[in-house]
């Protein structure tokens, strides 16, 4: 009993959290300027194309020369940032706000080993995580075990969001898939631009796409995801944060008549676009772990176990309370399913 009110209560934290966020209006909700028109269509052409049964899914990353600057070393550890411009093709560049074109990375290693004796995971962000901080301190204790961290910024995210963006609020469903799009080029990238530096093991937190799609065997470690964008704005905590409204009138537009009902299937009929079931196996599943909330207000459960059910071999982990509270509370294992996934991966080259 106690068990079952505790959980209810890291339950309740996040609707009570997602309430006072999301339906105060103290911001505009998601998707107040509609669909995105044309640019939806293209992003539904695009992301089509990287599907199983496209040929030629698993594409090549392009290789990036990022700027570096030091921000700060000691005798053990040094964190840099770098910026490149995105990789994404150029009808994806011109669907990006200006603002998105040049990715920021910062970049966290322990000095006291060469690249190939490291592994290094790349931390893609998730909702609302628009600065590298959260990143690296959750990297940061893996200095010891010789893991480095690398903190992507997503477009539309911190010093890359559009100039009239209230915090994380898009202003169109196509933006969202646009996001997603430009993530998956720019982190296969980095990860390949790490491949070329020589370190011996890599990874992905938050990256169960870009993992699918990565040409070589690399750790993947999604926390708190879901298997598709569906479960977080059609049935969680953010479908409160959607502006149905403005979706509605602008279909009705096109289609009289439309009930409620309509205008959400057709928001399902998009974000299942976002669908990691609907992606290839990475090339080593049993690297795969996932990790889930209890009780989780945004990413129902049945959301991660359709993931490991679509990946043979990969495993879910859970820990004890809700969305909000397990960011808070749950780091230790967080880093424990980090090093565990890339203790699952061969070295590149022997580090002895």
């Amino acid at each position: 009993m106690v068990t079952m009110n505790l959980g209810m209560l890291h339950y309740v934290l996040d609707h009570v959290y997602g309430a006072f966020v999301h339906r105060t209006r103290i911001s505009p909700p998601f998707f107040s300027k509609g669909w995105g028109g044309n640019k939806l269509d293209l992003l539904e052409r695009l992301i089509k194309q990287l599907f199983p049964e496209i040929e030629g899914q698993n594409w090549p990353p392009k290789l990036i020369q990022p700027n570096w600057k030091i921000v700060w070393e000691t005798k053990t550890a040094c964190l840099k940032e770098g910026m490149f411009r995105t990789t994404c093709d150029e009808q994806l560049i011109s669907a990006l706000p200006p603002e998105s074109h040049i990715a920021r990375v910062a970049f966290l290693t322990p000095k006291i080993f060469s690249p190939k004796k490291m592994a290094c995971v790349v931390h893609l962000a998730g909702t609302g995580d628009h600065t590298f901080e959260r990143r690296l301190r959750l990297g940061g204790p893996l200095l010891k075990q010789n893991i480095a961290t690398m903190v992507l910024e997503s477009p539309f995210y911190g010093q890359r969001r559009p100039m009239l963006q209230h915090g994380s609020k898009l202003h169109c469903v196509s933006d969202l898939l646009l996001l997603g799009r430009a993530t998956i080029d720019e982190a296969r990238s980095l990860l390949h631009w790490l491949d070329e530096e020589g370190f011996g093991k890599l990874g992905g937190v938050h990256a169960a796409m870009v993992g699918s799609l990565h040409p070589t065997p690399i750790a993947t470690l999604p926390f708190l995801s879901p298997h598709s964008a569906v479960v977080a704005f059609c049935e969680g905590v953010l479908k409160h944060a959607t502006a149905w409204e403005a979706l509605r009138a602008e279909l009705a537009a096109q289609k009289a008549a439309l009930t409620p009902e309509d205008v959400i299937e057709r928001m399902r009929e998009v974000l299942s676009l976002t669908d990691v079931t609907r992606f290839p196996i990475p090339k080593n599943p049993n690297a795969v772990i996932f990790v889930g909330a209890t009780d989780d207000g945004y990413i129902p459960n049945h959301s991660v176990l359709e993931l490991q059910k679509a990946w043979p071999g990969s495993e879910v982990r859970w820990v004890t309370g809700g969305h909000v509270s397990s960011f808070i509370l749950h780091n230790g294992e967080f880093r424990r399913a980090i090093v565990d996934g890339l203790d699952r991966l061969n070295w590149k080259e022997s580090p002895l």
